[in-house]
């Protein structure tokens, strides 16, 4: 690590598509990387084998996420990059679904990691450099239709409205973007999906990383602009 060392949290880098990211920004060699996960020992195992100088941090969407962030870059120092990964799916169609499941997916999907952005976000403007990257559908955007289950794309398509509305708010310096992965094999993804989670990586990683000149609020998969 050098004095030029970017510091990344990720969240949900326990596993799946956030493991792959996190890993992908620790072998840069120039990121430290801060794997977040529900729990303590999720977190740390996940660090152990992200390597790199990972450090595994605990960091619950449900509880109050933004002071917990607060404190952990009180102990690590300055959060460069912020990664909002972790999400929930849960089934049910409109007229399906529970209220206690909208209000779930709300909060893992688009309340918590508004809340991050929101803390983290004004400390990078600040200082006067910053990435995040929302990682969010192509089921959350109106273009497709929000074709997805309920719950899932009206929050993802909240967090979608954030990405946009937190750009405009941090401006030039801190870069705000939202990532679709495409369809991953993961946990959430399932078995029969095309692409890989390092695949599904490409996309998150680029963004985290976009010189000065990158572009700011919008919506990329495959590294390539999508509509809303």
């Amino acid at each position: 690590m050098t004095e030029k060392t970017k510091t990344a949290l990720i969240t949900g880098a326990n596993r799946g598509l956030g493991f792959s990211i996190a890993k992908g920004l620790a072998e840069r060699g120039d990121i430290k990387v801060l794997a977040a996960a529900r729990s303590k020992v999720d977190a740390e195992n996940a660090a152990r084998n992200i390597g790199h100088g990972a450090v595994g941090v605990e960091l619950s969407l449900l509880d109050k996420p933004e002071l917990r962030a607060q404190a952990i870059a009180q102990v690590l120092g300055p959060i460069d990059i912020l990664i909002n990964n972790a999400g929930i799916l849960l089934p049910g169609e409109a007229l399906d679904c529970q209220r206690t499941e909208l209000e779930q997916a709300l909060q893992v999907n688009a309340i918590a990691p508004f809340l991050l952005m929101q803390v983290l976000g004004s400390l990078m403007q600040q200082r006067g450099w910053g990435r995040i990257v929302n990682l969010t559908s192509g089921w959350g955007t109106f273009y497709d239709g929000l074709s997805g289950p309920t719950s899932y794309s009206v929050s993802k398509a909240t967090l979608n409205a954030m990405t946009v509305n937190m750009a405009r708010a941090l401006g030039d310096k801190v870069k705000v973007n939202a990532a679709c992965p495409g369809w991953v094999r993961t946990d959430m993804g399932g078995p029969d999906a095309p692409l890989s989670a390092e695949q599904g990586a490409d996309t998150p990683i680029w963004l985290a990383t976009l010189p000065d000149e990158g572009p700011t609020g919008g919506l990329f998969r495959h590294r390539q602009p999508l509509q809303w």
